[in-house]
C-alpha cells in the first residue's frame, strides 16, 4: 500500500542564479554547518544579548569582587593600616558602581532587543539563502525584488528593526543597494 503524503512545497527560485535549493533563513541558520562558518551569526535577525540568568551571575560575581574590597578596608582599620582602608573602600565602591552598570547595561540591551523583535521577525520570516550564490532573498520580492549578501540582509534586517548601532564594523561597512526601503531609524534604539 502506497502512502500519500502532503506534497512538498514549492522551493522558492533565487532571483540571483536561479538554484532552487534555498532554504529559509531559520532553516539555514540551525544547520550545523553554518554555525561551523559563521554563517548563521550573519543571517541572525538579532543581536545577542545576555540573559536575566547571566545578569543574576554577574551581580553575584561583583558582589563578592565588592566584598573582598570592604574585606581589605576592615582589615585596614583593625591593623591601623590606612592605604588598606583607603585602597579597599575605593576598591570596594569602583567595584559596585563597574557592577551595577553592567547589570543595567545588559537589561537596557534586552529592552532594545525586545522592542526590535517583532520586526526583525517579520523581515526574517519570509526571507531565503540560496547557497549556490551565497545570497538572500525574498521569494515574493516584498521588501525586497533583489539578492542582497548575508551581511547587507543582517545591515538590512537589523536597520529596520533598530538595531542598526548595534552592527559590527564589518557589516556597518557595506552598502546596500541602491532603492532599499531602508526606514529611517526603524524601532527605537534607546530604552
Amino acid at each position: 500500500m502506497e502512502s500519500v503524503g502532503a506534497p512538498e512545497p514549492a522551493r522558492a527560485q533565487c532571483p540571483g542564479c536561479g538554484g532552487t535549493e534555498a532554504r529559509t533563513v531559520q532553516e539555514t541558520r540551525a544547520d550545523p554547518a553554518s554555525l561551523r562558518d559563521g554563517l548563521s551569526d550573519r543571517l541572525a535577525s538579532e543581536p545577542g544579548v545576555a540573559s536575566r540568568g547571566d545578569s543574576w551571575l554577574h551581580f553575584v560575581e561583583g558582589a563578592l569582587m565588592t566584598g573582598v574590597g570592604a574585606g581589605l578596608a576592615y582589615s585596614g582599620v583593625q591593623g591601623d593600616k590606612p592605604l588598606y582602608t583607603i585602597g579597599g573602600s575605593l576598591l570596594a565602591v569602583l567595584l559596585l558602581v563597574g557592577t551595577v552598570a553592567v547589570i543595567r547595561g545588559e537589561a537596557r540591551e534586552r529592552r532594545v532587543v525586545a522592542a526590535g523583535r517583532a520586526r526583525a521577525e517579520e523581515l526574517s520570516r519570509s526571507a531565503s539563502y540560496c547557497p549556490g550564490c551565497a545570497s538572500v532573498f525574498y521569494a515574493d520580492s516584498t521588501p525586497w525584488p533583489g539578492v542582497l549578501t548575508p551581511d547587507q540582509y543582517q545591515k538590512y534586517v537589523w536597520t529596520e528593526a533598530g538595531y542598526g548601532t548595534r552592527l559590527d564594523a564589518r557589516a556597518k561597512d557595506v552598502a546596500l543597494p541602491d532603492g532599499i526601503p531602508v526606514r529611517q531609524g526603524g524601532a527605537p534604539d534607546h530604552a
